[in-house]
């Protein structure tokens, strides 16, 4: 018995020619439609049991929005993406947003009818190669790129992380030395390469920055010399700078 289906990609010959494939073996095809943006309200209307839901970019920020939008109104329609070998976390993503299958855009049509059938028999359909390295991704996850707080953090020395902290905290140039146990005329040099490295102009703005980013949550307990712990940056220690210690 043929399945009741769209096929929905954003290269419309690529849909029509995969819905005239399946109709030839015996499937009926509601629509070949193109784009995919416009694919959630034309599920929804024409209430297939299957969704053939073609991407070119599955690790694309939104690509998966449309499976959302179709899983949370036609909560039946089962959803079969057909793309390109993703990163692992692609595949994930398409699952997470309620896909039940994907399927590599240059699968033969005799797999390209499996999935489909199994999708609306309510199993998933995810050849196990795709499977198995979307798995050992999720459970051996690669590192991750570093972000804008801790590229910034990077570029200042501990002592200058405790001056932006203390700038952070409201404390003015006299306080700053007072705290640090330095020169006035120090602490003012170290504020202005700070405000120099982050490519800010003011006190404020470095502040700002600093909370924006999040550079200050990866901050560590610095032990002053004869004074209290005081937060500064999570890196060892240079030879001119105090010891630091993790904060528990």
């Amino acid at each position: 018995m043929g399945v009741r289906l769209m096929v929905v990609d954003d290269h419309r010959l690529l849909a029509e020619a995969l819905a005239s494939a399946l109709k030839l073996r015996g499937h009926r095809v509601l629509a070949a439609a193109a784009p995919t943006a416009g694919a959630a309200e034309l599920v929804v209307s024409r209430a297939p049991e299957v969704c053939l839901m073609g991407t070119a970019a599955p690790d694309e920020p939104g690509a998966f929005d449309p499976i959302v939008r179709i899983r949370r109104d036609r909560p039946q329609v089962a959803v079969v993406v057909l793309g390109p070998v993703p990163n692992p976390r692609g595949i994930a993503a398409a699952f997470a947003a309620g896909a039940c299958g994907y399927v590599r855009h240059d699968e033969r049509i005799e797999g390209v009818e499996r999935a489909i059938v199994k999708a609306r028999a309510g199993d998933a359909a995810v050849a196990p190669g795709l499977l198995q390295g979307a798995f050992t991704e999720l459970l051996n996850p690669a590192a991750q790129p570093d972000d804008e707080g801790q590229r910034l953090l990077r570029m200042l020395t501990p002592r200058e992380i405790e001056v932006l902290v203390r700038v952070a905290e409201g404390e003015d140039t006299r306080l700053i030395a007072a705290g640090m146990g330095i020169a006035p005329s120090t602490a003012r040099t170290h504020v202005q390469r700070v405000l120099m490295k982050l490519g800010v102009g003011s006190r404020l703005e470095a502040a700002a920055l600093a909370a924006r980013t999040g550079l200050l949550d990866r901050a560590v307990v610095t032990v002053l010399p004869d004074g209290p712990p005081h937060p500064a940056a999570g890196r060892s220690p240079s030879s001119d700078g105090p010891h630091t210690r993790p904060v528990r």
